[in-house]
């Protein structure tokens, strides 16, 4: 009779270890760094929608008679205003990607718009304000207003 070799390929208990451990290593790297990279982005889009906001109610207050700023953004979309001047996202539901927007119409010729993260921490660390002037504004860790730095 002959005698037949018999081979495992199988992985010792320390060498799955190391496998982990170098995941895990891994892992605590990239995890923190996606994070960031996500929030950024939530604020890049917060201050792109404040700035369609703005002039969207610009060109509501141009194509007015007698001229003056929306009551409220739920009249930049249709049926309210033809042309629509915002998307129903923006206008009605007041959220886009991690953000909430606050508008206020303060009198006919000024209003007011705030941004704030929906979870501060995880979807944005700054807050946003932007007025009638156009000039956006962000303060990290608080509701932002007309004396806070615009941004660059």
């Amino acid at each position: 009779m002959k005698e037949e070799k018999l081979s495992y390929y199988g992985f010792t208990l320390v060498e799955i270890m190391i496998v982990i451990a170098i995941i895990a290593t891994l892992a605590a790297i990239a995890i923190p760094v996606f994070l960031t990279s996500r929030i950024n982005a939530n604020e890049a889009s917060a201050i792109v929608s404040c700035r369609t906001i703005g002039s969207a109610c610009n060109s509501y207050y141009t194509n007015s008679s007698p001229h003056t700023f929306p009551a409220a953004l739920d009249n930049l979309v249709a049926p309210d205003s033809d042309p629509p001047y915002l998307d129903s996202v923006l206008a009605v539901n007041k959220q886009k990607q991690g953000y909430r927007f606050n508008y206020t119409f303060v009198d006919p010729e000024n209003f007011e718009l705030s941004a704030e993260p929906t979870t501060p921490g995880r979807t944005g660390n700054r807050y946003f304000f932007t007025d009638s002037t156009g000039i956006i504004r962000a303060k990290s860790g608080g509701k932002a207003g007309v004396s806070d730095p615009p941004i660059e």
